[in-house]
């Protein structure tokens, strides 16, 4: 009996450990594709491009963390994505908020709005920006 009982311990320790190292692979999974999506890598570049921006952060160095997967701000579709990035500079942090939708004739993600809001509440407006209105 003492035998079984153990038998069925070493089965639940590797089903949990077993479970837990794909949950874990598939979180990492998902983040990388995340961070190689044209409409991430797009607003990322925008907000490295914005110097008012980066000097609020205090960047470079600019640190990207990764996406709050249950956050239901953010959501991808076959026609719009709409990220809350997570960022922090030396300074302080904030999150890149960014909204894209498909051309379908081209088949290619484009901006439609690119936004940084820090900690403190303050917005700056990447994309559009207000010189090119």
């Amino acid at each position: 009996m003492s035998r079984s009982t153990n038998l069925l311990q070493q089965m639940t320790i590797f089903v949990t450990m077993v479970t837990g190292g794909g949950c874990g692979m598939m979180y990492y999974l998902m983040q990388k594709n995340f961070a190689k999506s044209e409409y991430y890598r797009s607003a990322v570049e925008r907000l490295n491009d914005h110097s008012t921006a980066m000097a609020n952060l205090g960047a470079p160095p600019l640190k990207i963390h990764n996406i709050h997967l249950t956050d239901r701000y953010n959501r991808v579709d076959h026609t719009i994505a709409q990220l809350k990035i997570p960022v922090t500079g030396t300074k302080t942090g904030g999150y890149l908020y960014t909204t894209s939708n498909r051309d379908a004739t081209m088949n290619r993600w484009r901006l439609q709005r690119v936004a940084l809001q820090l900690k403190n509440s303050e917005t700056i407006e990447i994309f559009p920006s207000e010189e090119s209105e």
